[in-house]
This record gives structure tokens, sequence and C-alpha cells, in this order.
């Protein structure tokens, strides 16, 4: 009996952690990189169609709680231009990090917690590779590293010893990573508006 009992307040202890880690995916709304076309330059980009990686919650009293998250994409984007009879192509690839920092709020409720949240984001780029055939009078502009202020809203499942959290994500973020225009009319830009759609599954 003695030992039922310590069975019983180990596990309730375990169950009563304040700390929550698992990991998150979902799909983006939005495009990492926005392009537009001219007369003589195909501007064209792609990019993986989901977002994943682990996370790490504290909860807090009151219903709040404190999320970092690191979520991995991955990203590439071609130019392929002709300016006075020369041709350029060029291929663009990377992987693109993202740190948010989330404090959370969430609401009373057995099974279904529904909780909004707000804090700030940070992203970086990671092994970007380029590959160019000629080239051709272009301006462009760089940056490794940028932040942003992001929202979301969502509700917390418990199933079984689960606990599986479907949200919608906004991020607003301070600058570009990319930002290049050519001669001819075509432009490509990072886009700084950042939708997904994200489920997180955790302990």
């Amino acid at each position: 009996m003695k030992t039922f009992l310590l069975f019983l307040i180990g596990s309730t202890a375990v169950v009563a952690q304040p700390l929550s880690v698992g990991v998150k995916g979902g799909l983006p709304f939005t495009d990492f990189i926005d392009t537009v076309s001219g007369n003589q330059a195909i501007i064209s980009s792609s990019h993986n169609r989901y977002i994943v990686g682990p996370f790490i919650e504290l909860n807090l009293p009151a219903g709040f709680s404190v999320e970092v998250d690191a979520l991995y994409r991955r990203f590439s984007f071609n130019a392929s231009t002709t300016v006075g009879g020369l041709f350029s192509n060029s291929r663009t690839a990377g992987n693109a990090w993202e740190f948010p920092l989330m404090v959370k709020k969430k609401f009373t409720g057995e099974l279904v917690r529904p909780f909004i949240g707000a804090g700030v984001n940070f992203d970086t780029i990671t092994g970007l590779t380029r590959t160019v055939q000629s080239v051709v009078t272009s301006s462009s502009r760089e940056k490794d590293f940028t932040t942003g202020v992001v929202v979301g809203a969502g509700l917390e499942l418990r199933v079984l010893f689960l606990k599986v959290s479907p949200e919608i994500r906004y991020t607003r973020w301070g600058s570009e990573h990319f930002s290049q225009i050519f001669a001819n009319g075509g432009s490509l830009n990072s886009n700084r508006n950042q939708g997904e759609f994200l489920v997180g599954i955790s302990f």
C-alpha cells in the first residue's frame, strides 16, 4: 500500500511539473520570398510547405506561461534575366530559423483551454548558397538576422497524457532578409508579413 501511495505521489509530481517539452509543426500562410517578374526577367521562389521544430513552455501561476520555439524552413529563389543580350541565371538557397519568445495566457477549461499570446520573434539565415552563371547589373541588400513582433491564438487540448495545441500566428518582421532590384524591372524581397498555422504536441 505504501508503495502504491508513493507511486501516486510521484506520478502527480511529474504531471504537475511546470515545464512542458514538445515538438511543433505546421503550414505557412505566406511565402518566404515575394517576387515580381519583368519583361526580360523571370524571378521565382520556392520553399518547404511546412515549418517544424522543438519548443519549451514554462507554466506560470494564473494561467500564464512563457514559450520558446526553434522553427525551421528551407527556401530558395531563382532569377533569370537578359539585359543587352547578356543572360544571367542565379539560384540562391538557404535555411531560415525563427525563435519566437511568447508570453501566453490560458483561460479556464478542463479538456479545452483557449489561449492568446504575444512576444518577439528572431529569425536568422544559415547555410546560404548561391550559384551564378553570369552577371547583369542589379542592386541588392542582404541581412542574415532580423527581429519582429509575433501574436497568436489557439486551443490547448488534453488527449490522454499529451497536450495538443493548434494555433494561428502572425509575425511582422522589422526588416527584410533579401531585397534585390534588377536592371530590367524584376525584383524580389523577403516577406515582412508571416502567417502560420501550427500544431504543438507536448508532455
